[in-house]
């Protein structure tokens, strides 16, 4: 009877043990699935971190490709300009809009954050009596002007070019010596344009 029950404890011990193997193995497969599970938590982190790194580069490039600005010559509306002995740069203190930060309302100058197409237009306004004539300069070359010469009334004027522009060209209003412009809240002299596309 003892030897029977020497035999079932054996065989239980046995059946422990083998559990105990199995669970072993078990742990063994647990562990190195962990350890695979790790390794690709680690690659999706690395791939997670460079779409992150994408994506900010890319809203960065359409936040540089967001540029408009529009600017009115006085920041009372009222008033005017010249006449003046020498050409004179204007400058817009009046700033309706300036998405992007590329119009300097300190200096009047319009810088080009990026290549590519731009829009431009400006506004000359002047009430009669004396000449109005202001040119558009593109890195201190004209591109094109508008003019009222001797009005009865008022003379207004306005023109607009669509240029190519490299990153860092500059664009402003020139009123010509001998001239003026006038400005008020119904008809401002104005300066403005955006980023068609870029290049």
């Amino acid at each position: 009877m003892m030897v029977l029950q020497m035999v079932l404890l054996l065989c239980n011990i046995y059946a422990e043990l083998k559990k105990l193997k199995n669970m072993d193995e078990r742990i063994q497969k647990l562990e190195e699935t962990l350890a695979k599970v790790l390794s690709e938590n680690e690659a999706l982190k690395s791939i997670v971190q460079d779409s992150q790194n994408k994506l900010k580069s890319v809203r960065k490039e359409n936040e540089a490709k967001k540029v408009a600005f529009s600017a009115g010559l006085l920041e009372s509306g009222t008033g005017h300009t010249g006449p003046i002995n020498t050409p004179k740069t204007l400058v817009y203190k009046k700033v309706f809009s300036n998405i992007g930060g590329a119009y300097d309302p300190n200096t009047g100058v319009f810088t080009a954050p990026v290549k590519g197409a731009y829009y431009l237009r400006f506004y000359g306004h002047s009430h009669g009596g004396p000449n109005m004539a202001v040119s558009l300069l593109k890195n201190g070359k004209t591109q094109c002007s508008v003019f009222a010469w001797k009005p009865t009334s008022n003379g207004n004027a306005s023109n607009g070019v669509v240029l190519t522009l490299e990153t860092g060209d500059q664009i402003s209003t020139q009123l010509w010596q001998n001239t003026w412009v006038f400005d008020d809240p119904a008809s401002y002299t104005s300066f403005g344009g955006f980023l068609i596309f870029p290049l």
